[in-house]
């Protein structure tokens, strides 16, 4: 049996940045919002994104490292319009939008 305490304040998951500089600077993201849920993915080539859904406005967003960590990418009814993505990230951007929206209130 553990000794450890569980506190609320210790991080569950950390991820550094594997892009270059080129990439942009990566998102600091964090989980002090209950209103957010949030994803993280890295395909074969060590390309990361981060899925951002906002409870609130019903909103979701993607950051790429390979398309530009700076700039967020819209996710509407669980695609990224404005980006080709191959088919594992598209499986994961949908799986993401699953799991934000399935229990989602009607505002």
């Amino acid at each position: 049996m553990s000794t450890t305490t569980n506190r609320a304040d210790t991080p569950l998951f950390a991820v550094h940045n594997h892009h270059s500089a080129q990439c942009g600077t990566p998102p600091r993201i964090d989980d002090c919002s209950p209103s957010q849920y949030l994803g993280y993915f890295e395909n074969q080539h060590g390309e990361q994104a981060v899925f951002v859904y906002d409870r609130h406005c019903g909103q979701a967003t993607v950051s790429l490292g390979d398309a530009g960590c700076e700039t967020p990418h819209a996710v509407v009814d669980g695609a990224v319009p404005d980006l080709i993505l191959a088919e594992t990230e598209r499986l994961w951007v949908r799986a993401c939008w699953q799991a934000a929206t399935t229990n989602r209130k009607a505002v």
